[in-house]
């Protein structure tokens, strides 16, 4: 729950239609907010990522409305646990990610925001190749710690502004990164966070990444 941001909408277990599955989500709008950010965590995570849960709070800071959902349900969830083969299928996290998009175009309480993708480690990759799918209709891209690298040839029919952010000691991660970067033809940055470790665990790293994904949304989303 946002902490000193007036709320107007605050919607928490929705239960997301996606084909014959339903995901859980929590939706969170403050007042007059200037679009919504759908988030798409990482391997093994989930909607209460305290990671996600953090930057949510932080982006919400800037009148900007947010959607947390499971891109997996609980029974692929105790599944994958074991066989971590869904959290790597780019192409299911991006076919969710487009159906959950075009259901807020759908609903009263966000069908006339302007919206934007937040990617964590694998979900970045699905959230790209989503945008690549949806176009116009995604406003901005942030990945956090992500795997762009996992969005193969959608990379180049991104048309949508997309932030890279990657922590300065997460060196692998940075090279598949900065691969990505190249590849992306549309407005592009890529920060480093110095100190910051993959999960952004070290003090103000998260803080930082944060701030960045913030001011990026706040600069590309509004209509």
């Amino acid at each position: 729950m946002a902490t000193g941001v007036r709320l107007q909408i605050v919607k928490e277990e929705l239960g997301i239609p996606v084909g014959a599955l339903t995901l859980r989500g929590d939706l969170l709008v403050p007042e007059d907010a200037a679009g919504l950010v759908i988030f798409a965590h990482g391997s093994g995570s989930g909607r209460l990522s305290p990671r996600n849960q953090f930057v949510a709070e932080v982006i919400r800071r800037r009148n900007i409305g947010t959607l947390l959902f499971d891109l997996l349900t609980e029974e692929e969830e105790s599944v994958d646990i074991y066989t971590r083969h869904l959290r790597f299928d780019i192409s299911l996290l991006a076919e969710r990610l487009v159906a959950v998009a075009k259901w807020t175009a759908q609903q009263q309480d966000t069908d006339g925001f302007s919206k934007g993708f937040f990617g964590a480690s694998t979900g970045a990759g699905g959230a790209l190749v989503a945008a690549a799918e949806i176009g116009s209709g995604i406003r901005a891209v942030v990945s956090r710690g992500g795997r762009p690298d996992l969005a193969g040839d959608a990379l180049g029919r991104v048309e949508t502004p997309v932030l890279l952010i990657v922590g300065g000691h997460d060196e692998p991660v940075i090279e598949m990164n900065q691969e990505a970067y190249e590849k992306l033809q549309s407005v592009k940055e890529i920060k480093i966070v110095p100190g910051a470790s993959h999960l952004f665990e070290e003090p103000g790293t998260l803080e930082t990444a944060a701030q960045l994904a913030a001011d990026w949304f706040e600069k590309y989303l509004p209509n």
